[in-house]
């Protein structure tokens, strides 16, 4: 049986958020919008297989595996993005995706910047405080 796709988990440290913001830390610097694209080409006999099961119903898993794939591949390219730029997180973490004859084409694309969490104080002063 085949393995689960599964989404992207290794950011290397970069935290990626669809929000504007990231509850517990605080933006200190923006570095701009970046992005991460791939492009894959499908494979014509699964193609084929993909029409035959969609005409009964059900997941076709040949596909849902290649957007797994894509989407990981492009969000692992955001990261790099990231990094490069000296980031350590990336918010509003968007995805688009078009197709083209027999290629499939996925975009990540978010903000890059510099966060720090931010000290709870209140916390702090109450513990402090007992």
């Amino acid at each position: 049986m085949d393995a689960s796709p599964s989404c992207f988990t290794d950011t290397n440290g970069v935290i990626t958020s669809t929000m504007n913001d990231i509850p517990g830390f605080r933006v200190v610097k923006v570095l701009g919008a970046i992005y991460g694209i791939t492009v894959r080409s499908r494979n014509w006999g699964a193609d084929i297989g993909a029409f035959f099961r969609s005409s009964v119903g059900g997941e076709i898993r040949y596909f849902t595996n290649l957007m797994y794939t894509s989407r990981n591949a492009a969000v692992e390219r955001l990261v790099g993005e990231c990094l490069q730029r000296g980031g350590n997180a990336i918010i509003a973490l968007r995805f688009d995706q078009s197709e083209v004859n027999t290629f499939s084409q996925v975009c990540a694309y978010g903000t890059a910047c510099v966060v720090e969490k931010i000290e709870d104080t209140g916390s702090a002063a109450a513990a402090s405080n007992a």
